[in-house]
């Protein structure tokens, strides 16, 4: 599935070397491995300057400068997110699936969480996986309703907010007889 990147959790059983890594590291991986050298990726990073640019490109965009030489497992669950999110994004992939990105993260982190995300350059396309309606209505161009795993409806986010079917079926409002 080249041209995709998806932030996620590995399964408990696998390594996830993200836990272990620090920001930087994790994202010179991601980056040395895209451009061919992963397989000498840690002596790689400090000696190739088109890789150490990328990492501290990656950081800011992502705002994770303030964190970048802690582990993973001692960040806040927000800067958690925003880093899967950062090692997809490093692999230049044109879509990113997200699946309810803000999940779990206190209200006080979510707000740099989403903001980062609608930074995102114009040509990489989010498809966002989300149940906060709130978050949908004020993060998407387009939204689209499924019922049972069947598209139900699909518009523009006052198209699909002033739709009966959808008030019905998700807002548990009454259709009009």
């Amino acid at each position: 599935m080249s041209g995709y990147g998806s932030a996620w959790r590995a399964p408990s059983r696998s390594i996830n070397c993200s836990s272990i890594l620090r920001r930087w590291k994790s994202i010179g991986l991601v980056v040395s491995e895209r451009l061919g050298t992963g397989a000498d990726w840690w002596r790689v990073i400090g000696s190739k300057s088109v890789v150490t640019d990328e990492i501290v490109e990656v950081v800011e965009r992502f705002r994770l400068t303030d964190v970048m030489h802690e582990r993973t497992a001692t960040l806040p669950y927000g800067k958690q997110r925003l880093l899967e999110i950062a090692l997809a994004f490093a692999c230049r992939a044109a879509r990113l699936l997200l699946d309810e990105p803000a999940a779990g993260v206190p209200e006080a982190e979510r707000h740099e969480l989403l903001a980062t995300i609608e930074a995102l350059p114009a040509e990489v396309t989010v498809l966002l996986i989300e149940h906060d309606m709130d978050l949908v209505f004020s993060f998407a161009d387009r939204i689209s309703v499924l019922v049972n795993g069947t598209l139900f409806v699909d518009g523009a986010p006052e198209d699909v907010a002033r739709d009966p079917r959808v008030k019905a079926v998700y807002l548990g409002e009454e259709l009009d007889a």
